[in-house]
């Protein structure tokens, strides 16, 4: 019937035996197609012939790649952010300039998602930069025809795969094709998980809390990098000690209400979740795992830092940095990555593989380093998932309320730097 999909075979074959019975009735303006007449005796026989007073046999319009994308971003079902929306969109995009965003769902092959692969291989990171006249599969043949190297990383090739997989994960289970054509189809990563991103050395840690913005310079904008008599403490000074000692993601930090820092079980602890006291909605959380009690460690105390959270309180507003602003996709890690980079680079402590998220990688050896932390201890602390799977997972975390934040804080106290001096943040206070 000239379709891959039964569904549409079938439709199809109705039409044609509907318009056969027509013509043998001698209707006028009745066109048959006797190659599709052969086909129907070929491929379904079994499909009995249409009464000539059905009303309607034509079925619903095909679904297309661009239907699919709107309606997998509508499901009233999952609750999407704006930065979710925007990664699908833009996958969606990509593909589309290669497979089409009108072609319909039932004739997305496993050949063209391979070919979607393949142009995704070639990508230059930013295309739109390094060829802005060229369109995304323009771009990629140019740079496959130049064995260009900066090309999308794995991280972001498999992405867009598995997004593309999940919305025709999506489209299988609503009945709009059989199979999703673009299962399974990733490539292998070059780079071991582990070496991705590394720690801070020692010798880093030491030159980025030595540098102005901790000994003195002349504010924390534009002057952070420039020595002088100011010490500020804010945002650009809080974040990267309390991602040493807290083992929390950049967001997680910067987003904190006042009311996130309390005291539970007599200890002092950041509380990171999604939900607000004041009853905003600004605050993220990476997964249901990543809400969690964080105690807070005994050297940011020493630093004074508590001191600093009761100020604020003194002053006006809800938010522990009020100096921060959120970004249009509703986070507030986005500009303030971009300004901790140029710190690093400044300070002259940048190197490769190393970023804001290397201080989780330093504390995540501090646990291996310290002597007796049990492994669900650690993994709370740092909110990850426990377990082997994420079944598993999720199955173990409906069981209980997790350590009490007693158990949590006297893990956290056995996180130490040993090579790291910071005495001159605790000296005249």
């Amino acid at each position: 019937m000239g379709t891959g999909n039964q569904s549409q075979a079938i439709r199809q074959a109705r039409i044609v035996a509907y318009d056969f019975e027509r013509a043998l009735r001698g209707e006028p303006e009745v066109a048959v197609n006797r190659a599709q007449i052969v086909s129907l005796a070929v491929v379904a026989p079994a499909i009995a012939m249409v009464p000539h007073d059905t009303p309607s046999l034509q079925g619903p319009p095909e679904k297309t790649l661009r239907d699919l994308l709107d309606m997998f971003l509508s499901d009233p079902s999952k609750a999407r952010s704006e930065k979710t929306r925007m990664v699908y969109e833009n996958a969606i995009a990509v593909a589309g300039e290669l497979i089409g965003l009108d072609t319909p769902l039932c004739s997305v092959d496993r050949e063209g998602c391979r070919r979607l692969l393949d142009m995704l291989r070639w990508l230059p990171s930013i295309p739109t930069k390094r060829f802005p006249k060229l369109t995304a599969v323009q771009a990629s043949e140019m740079a496959k025809a130049k064995k260009l190297n900066s090309t999308l990383s794995h991280a972001s090739i498999h992405g867009d795969m598995n997004r593309l997989s999940a919305m025709m994960n999506f489209a299988v289970n609503e009945g709009y094709i059989d199979r999703n054509p673009a299962r399974g189809l990733r490539v292998a990563d070059p780079i071991h998980r582990r070496d991705r991103r590394l720690p801070f050395t020692s010798d880093q840690l030491q030159v980025i809390f030595n540098a102005p913005l901790y000994r003195g310079c002349v504010d924390d904008e534009s002057g952070y990098a420039d020595v002088g008599a100011a010490r500020p403490r804010r945002a650009r000074f809080w974040a990267p000690l309390i991602a040493l000692y807290g083992d929390m993601r950049l967001n997680e930090i910067l987003q904190l209400d006042l009311a996130d820092i309390r005291q539970v079980d007599g200890a002092d602890c950041f509380l990171i979740s999604s939900r607000s006291v004041s009853g905003t909605n600004d605050k993220r959380v990476k997964t249901t795992n990543s809400e969690r009690y964080v105690p807070i460690h005994p050297r940011l105390v020493e630093i004074g830092f508590m001191d600093f959270a009761e100020g604020r309180r003194a002053g006006s507003g809800t938010k522990l940095f009020p100096d921060l602003q959120i970004s249009t996709m509703g986070y507030y890690s986005e500009a303030f990555s971009k300004r901790f980079r140029r710190f690093v680079a400044k300070s002259g402590a940048a190197q490769a593989k190393t970023c804001f998220h290397s201080f989780r990688h330093n504390f995540r050896d501090g646990l291996r380093e310290a002597r007796g932390i049990d492994h669900d201890v650690a993994l709370t602390l740092g909110g990850w998932a426990s377990g082997t799977g994420k079944e598993s997972a999720e199955t173990a975390e409906a069981y209980g309320r997790g350590f009490r934040v007693a158990t949590l804080s006297e893990a956290l106290k056995q996180i130490e730097y040993p090579n790291l001096d910071l005495s001159h943040l605790c000296a005249g206070r």
